[in-house]
């Protein structure tokens, strides 16, 4: 009796591949890659013979045994958590490591919130645009630069419009002028192919750091403190009380004379 012998699809697909057919066929095509990062490791998992120890304090145990920095760990009611594996020795934490992945985690977080995501949107032009387009247009341009992002303007040739140029330079030329108040060119205009392109960026502001290390303005003398103003304005009230004081004197003296003139007549 005959033996039936069944082949696979792989082989009856590709007979003349051999394994290399096998191994094409078991893995696909767009499958996700689900190979991770590198993962912190922690007590057990820390394979080599010795670790240099350190708390989450500060304190310093040098450099033990894995075992050994394990078990203090243990006593603690801590783990041993790897932070620096390129050292040598690898330098370990005792930490809680719920704590420790809390807080890369909010770090990560933050280090996120900080990043300033800039993107490029486009504008297109073409050589025939009216004013009404154009005008349209370049509101959300200016929209999106006071927002922080980037301006590709970009003019779309077609056929014999190629011969034509200097109609898309005018567009983008009028466009430079009406955005000058809220961006700068960033890249002059250029041809690629059919098209016709420049890129404008946010005005950049200056951010206090830079407003501190400008020079101060000089400020008005202060004529108080000249010396020609300062004494004159300092000896006024004296000069006046001393001259009053002359007169009072004088007065008193002027009467003393008359009285002793008078009193012989007497």
């Amino acid at each position: 009796m005959p033996v039936i012998t069944r082949k696979s699809k792989l082989e009856t697909r590709n007979p003349h591949l051999g394994g290399a057919a096998i191994a094409t066929g078991f893995r696909g095509r767009g499958r996700p890659d689900f190979r991770r990062g590198p993962v912190t490791r922690i007590n057990e998992r820390i394979r080599v013979p010795q670790v240099r120890v350190i708390t989450d304090e500060g304190e310093q145990f040098g450099v033990m045994e894995t075992r050994e920095a394990i078990r203090t760990a243990r006593e603690r009611g801590l783990d041993l958590v790897e932070v620096s594996p390129n050292a040598d020795p690898p330098v370990c934490k005792i930490i809680d490591f719920g704590k420790f992945q809390y807080e890369a985690k909010k770090k990560a977080n933050e280090a996120k919130k900080k990043q300033v995501v800039v993107t490029v949107k486009e504008v297109k032009f073409r050589p025939g645009t009216d004013l009404h387009d154009y005008s349209y247009r370049m509101k959300h341009a200016r929209e999106w630069l006071t927002e922080g992002d980037k301006v590709k303007a970009t003019i779309w040739f077609r056929g014999r419009e190629m011969t034509h140029r200097e109609l898309g330079a005018r567009i983008l030329e009028q466009l430079e002028k009406d955005l000058a108040d809220v961006g700068d060119v960033e890249m002059r205009p250029r041809m690629e192919g059919n098209q016709m392109f420049t890129i404008f960026m946010p005005k950049k502001h200056k951010s206090p750091k830079d407003r501190s290390r400008e020079p101060a303005a000089a400020s008005p003398p202060d004529k108080s403190r000249e010396p020609g103003g300062g004494s004159q304005q300092n000896k006024s009230p004296e000069t006046g009380a001393a001259s009053q004081g002359n007169q009072s004197t004088g007065g008193a003296g002027g009467d003393q004379s008359a009285g002793s003139d008078q009193a012989p007549a007497a």
